[in-house]
Parts: structure tokens; sequence; C-alpha cells
């Protein structure tokens, strides 16, 4: 039997509703995703993997639901959570829409809403979340720590230099580079209050639909809010500036304005999603990774 009827009598049993047709959506590198339409009127996404690790399908509902938290505060939508248990995920479907200059500057200020979201807590901050999750196909440890450059270092970058290094990903003058921007990153990143972080910001998990823009496939904890901009630098976003622009604007009337030198340090915070990918897919992102990390010396 082919995936697409086992994928439709799973949903059924967790909605309680008829799947009236299936379409495969193309796009994903991680998991399968499946359109579902139900007797319902309702239009599903199912996201599903055959041998998905354990928890990786409730790391992604548990992130959801935080990321939600803030859309009453004006952050950034993802889609309604409709179902979520050990084999998938089940979304209500967004209509793709076609990126705009005004839906980006809405975007921006969203994100800029969802960053500042979380209320200050009294004492130490905590970069981090309660539990690990997963980027991509990766564990992502994520037990708190309480400076910022810390956990880059030791929850962020390190583990996956280590892990890229194990699978001849990076060469060890690479590593190298990489390692002696760890040992200053006290002087190159300042603290600031924790962000609700999506935390795999690339264009692929930012939904332009006809209603505005969502998000999809985080990896959220709570962390330094230019980690999200350094990620949409790196791979690129449509009307990246007028995101950019949305996001600077809301983030000063909220009292919060952006750090003037955030640009000249994101590669700091690309580190990361460059190990990540050479970890995963290899080729030519552990060069990458070394050639930021000596412009950074």
């Amino acid at each position: 039997m082919t995936r697409q009827p086992l994928v439709a009598r799973h949903v059924e049993e967790l909605l309680s509703a008829a799947v009236v047709s299936t379409a495969p959506v193309a796009g994903g590198d991680v998991c399968t995703a499946t359109r579902l339409r139900l007797s319902d009127g309702r239009v599903a996404l199912a996201k599903t993997h055959p041998h998905a690790p354990e928890g990786f399908f409730e790391a992604e509902a548990r992130g959801l639901r935080w990321l939600a938290e803030a859309t009453d505060q004006g952050g950034v939508p993802v889609p309604e959570l409709l179902a979520a248990d050990a084999s998938c995920v089940v979304l209500r479907w967004v209509e793709p829409g076609k990126p705009t200059a005004d839906a980006a500057l809405a975007f921006g200020a969203a994100l800029a809403a969802t960053h500042l979201s979380l209320p200050t807590a009294a004492g130490d901050p905590a970069y981090g979340a309660e539990q690990d999750g997963f980027v991509g196909r990766l564990p992502l440890p994520n037990r708190t720590a309480p400076s910022w450059a810390e956990f880059w270092a030791t929850r962020r970058v390190l583990p996956y230099l280590k892990l890229a290094r194990d699978r001849d990903a990076v060469t060890a003058d690479e590593a190298r580079a990489v390692e002696g921007v760890v040992g200053r990153l006290p002087a190159l990143l300042p603290d600031e209050p924790p962000a609700r972080l999506h935390g795999d910001l690339w264009n692929g998990n930012v939904l332009w639909g006809h209603d505005g823009v969502s998000v999809v496939d985080p990896a959220a904890y709570a962390g330094h809010r230019e980690v999200d901009l350094a990620m949409l630098l790196l791979f690129g976003s449509p009307h990246l500036d007028r995101v950019l622009e949305g996001y600077a604007a809301a983030s000063a009337e909220r009292g919060r304005p952006l750090d003037d030198a955030w640009r000249d340090r994101a590669g700091v915070h690309q580190l990361f999603p460059l190990l990540v990918h050479a970890c995963t897919f290899g080729g030519g992102y552990g060069a990458r990774a070394a050639d930021v990390a000596r412009r950074l010396a």
C-alpha cells in the first residue's frame, strides 16, 4: 500500500472525519507532506516520517503551540495544529499566496512581536527550553544556560562542530577557525532578554499565504533575537529589506530597538545553521562556516 492511503486512514482516526481526497506536497527534505480534503470541509496538511526518532513530532507540536502564544500580542501566526502524535502532525492547510512587499513589512513587524512577547523574568535570564528538540532530523540540545554566549557555544556551535568533524564534513583547519570564534563569544555576543525564537527561520519555513505570512517547522526556544534575523540573512527571503524594515520599526516602537551592530555579528549566529547543513548535507557548508569564522577573527 502507498503512503497516502495509510496517512489518510490515520488522519481520519485523529480528526474523526473522512478524508475525501489526498495529494502529495513537494518541498520538504525531512518529512513527507500530504494535503487532505476532509468531509467536513476542512483542508489539512499531514506531515509524516516513517522512521521519526522518539519525540520528533511531539517537539514540533510543542514549538508550534509555544509560538502561537504570541499571536494575541501581534506575533507571527502559525497554522492551526489539528492533531499530533508520535507519527505525524496535522495542520490546517495554508493556501499559498504571492510574496508582496506589504506582506513582508507586516511579517517583519509580527516577527518582532513574537520575539518580544516573553515576560521579563526576575533574576538571571534563562536561554534555552525545558525540553530538547530537533533541527531538521538532528537532535537539538536545549538545556538552559545563564548567558547567551555560553548557550550558543555549548548547545549550538560546539555540538554540531563535533558532529561535523565526526562525519568528515569539516577539516581540522576549518574546525580550528570555528573554535577560535567560540573562544571570543563573550565579547562578540552581548546578553539581552531572551526572545521567543522560531529557531530555524529559513525561507522554506515561511508560508506566504493569501491571508498573510505564517511560520512552520520551528526549532523553538528562548534565545537572542538576532538568531532568526541572521538565518533570514543567510538563506534569503522575498523582500528581505522590507522584512527587516518592518522588524526594526516594530522593535523600536516596543522600546527594544535593534543594536546598530547586529549585522556585523550576524555571522556568529550563522555558524550554527551552516554546521547543521554540513552535518546533514555535506558539500561546502563546512568550508562556508570556516570562512564566516575567519571573517569574524
